[in-house]
């Protein structure tokens, strides 16, 4: 099949001090632009959205074959976004977590206030940022086949993303601390190998059934099957600090399921998955992204991160030459290796503001419409 790809971001929105500010819902109210475009695929593709924050607005792009058209909307997604921030004097930050402090305000909504209630903190605090993929499966069958493979490949994904190294005023020492916050959630996080639809879904009900989460869009897993369409959807990464990266980010991620599916066609066995391995890998690619070493998706050992993409590259390869991706791919990583990773270029720009996390606001404002 031919694979269509989409991209959800959630950004910050932030005010004339470059701190968080509470306008998201008054933001759509205010602004046409927040109005759905019809898709074939389900309400609300297109669309701008609140999150869980009225210090946040997210975007969604319709499903995209080609990766240049999958670019262009999400470079007007985000014009869209600043649309509507503009009605509302605020202005949209592609930045994970806030470089200066903040109190997140919750969105009304009785759902939202109600996991605010029974999570205390972890949902207090839960202003982040992060970038979903979704690519086309045939089915849930072939969709389980695809978890059960992609799962040690996340963990690179998530250091090509890496955007949050600040929390709360100060620097965390991670390059994605979003990564490390969003873990507090009890379903977040890897998965085992399911074998089977049956085995996922039973899965995601008995996670429900313990009551400790509202419902199955609570469970929260590194990839899984959406609920709204026919797709897998890697939610691991952050969101990007550039529009080129979340492309590279699509165009991974599509890679990465099609080479799984082809497996599967092929009769190749699932890979052997360690769920404390993969968290293991997971924490090593938040901790560093792409400065130090991350853990090989083969070999379980350090490596340096560009060893790390490498493989993921080479793994890939194929479907991103058929897909006709490979050189784009080639072009944008070449891109982010020589400016760094969204974390580097945050603590670059702090130190080119004397420390002052406002510089580093203004400079994300501007990389997120570059």
């Amino acid at each position: 099949m031919e694979r269509t790809m989409g991209v959800e971001e959630e950004f910050l929105l932030v005010g004339a001090d470059g701190g968080p500010v509470a306008k998201a819902s008054e933001a759509l109210e205010s602004s046409e632009t927040a109005r759905a475009v019809a898709s074939p695929h389900g309400k609300g593709a297109g669309a701008l959205e609140t999150e869980f924050m009225e210090e946040q607005l997210e975007t969604a792009t319709h499903p995209r074959r080609g990766l240049s058209d999958l670019a262009g909307e999400i470079r007007a997604g985000r014009a869209r976004a600043q649309a509507a921030a503009d009605r509302v004097g605020a202005r949209v930050a592609a930045l994970a977590t806030s470089p200066l402090p903040f109190e997140g305000t919750t969105v009304p909504s009785l759902r939202y206030l109600e996991a605010r209630a029974r999570f205390g903190l972890t949902a207090r605090e839960q202003l982040t940022s992060g970038c979903h993929v979704h690519v086309a499966v045939a089915d849930d069958t072939e969709g389980v086949a695809v978890l059960d493979r992609i799962g040690p490949w996340l963990s690179v994904l998530l250091a090509l993303s890496a955007n949050s190294p600040f929390w709360q005023g100060e620097d965390s020492g991670y390059a994605s601390f979003r990564s490390q916050v969003w873990a507090r959630w009890p379903t977040a996080g890897p998965t085992r190998a399911f074998g089977s639809p049956q085995a996922y879904h039973d899965s995601v009900a008995a996670l429900v059934a313990t009551g400790t989460v509202l419902d199955q869009n609570m469970v929260f897993y590194d990839a899984r099957l959406s609920a709204r369409y026919p797709t897998v959807e890697i939610r691991i990464a952050d969101v990007c600090l550039e529009a080129d990266t979340a492309t590279l980010l699509a165009a991974l991620a599509r890679a990465l399921v099609e080479t799984a599916a082809r497996e599967t066609a092929d009769g190749l066995p699932a890979p052997e998955l360690h769920t404390e391995l993969l968290r293991a890998a997971s924490w090593r690619a938040g901790r560093s992204g792409l400065s130090e070493v991350l853990l090989s998706p083969r070999t379980w050992r350090p490596v340096p991160a560009h060893d790390a993409v490498g493989e993921l590259v080479a793994h890939v390869r194929e479907a991103l030459a058929d897909s006709g991706d490979l050189d784009d791919v080639t072009e944008l990583l070449g891109r982010l290796w020589a400016g760094g990773d969204g974390a580097a270029r945050q603590r670059a720009w702090l130190a080119e503001g004397d420390g002052d996390a406002r510089h580093v606001v203004e400079r994300a404002v501007a990389a997120t419409h570059a």
